[in-house]
């Protein structure tokens, strides 16, 4: 496990994670909107990570404005929302949560915790 975390702590982008990647016990980690609902709808343990709208368009200003890029808060709040909506309603494919996945909601949780959880997670469902 400690390697699985130091691969994802390896793959941070400001307020976003990419986690995807191979584990040497022949398992894997991915993320995506269809991995747990149409790709591998059998996987042994599904996480859906959310975050409010507000944190997600905090995150995102934050690292735009690290970029250097001048950017509307409220307009990023609005453009979010807009695409959730969109998401989840469009007829193929829509955005949705695994019936068994587990739902964790990173709102007011830092990087560190999300992995720590994830992690948790993972070593409850191999007992």
């Amino acid at each position: 496990l400690q390697r699985i975390k130091q691969k994802i702590h390896e793959s941070e982008v400001p307020g976003y994670t990419q986690l995807n990647l191979s584990v040497s016990t022949g398992g894997v980690l991915m993320d995506g909107r269809d991995i747990g609902t149409v790709v591998f709808p059998n996987a042994q343990l599904k996480i859906f990570l959310t975050a409010s709208v507000e944190e997600r368009a905090r995150r995102r200003y934050a690292e735009m404005v690290a970029k250097g890029q001048q950017v509307d808060l409220q307009q990023l709040q609005a453009d979010i929302a807009e695409r959730d909506k969109q998401d989840s309603e469009r007829a193929i494919s829509p955005l949705r949560q695994a019936e068994d996945a587990l739902l964790l909601d990173t709102s007011d949780m830092g990087i560190s915790e999300v992995t720590d959880r994830i992690l948790q997670l993972v070593q409850e469902r191999a007992q």
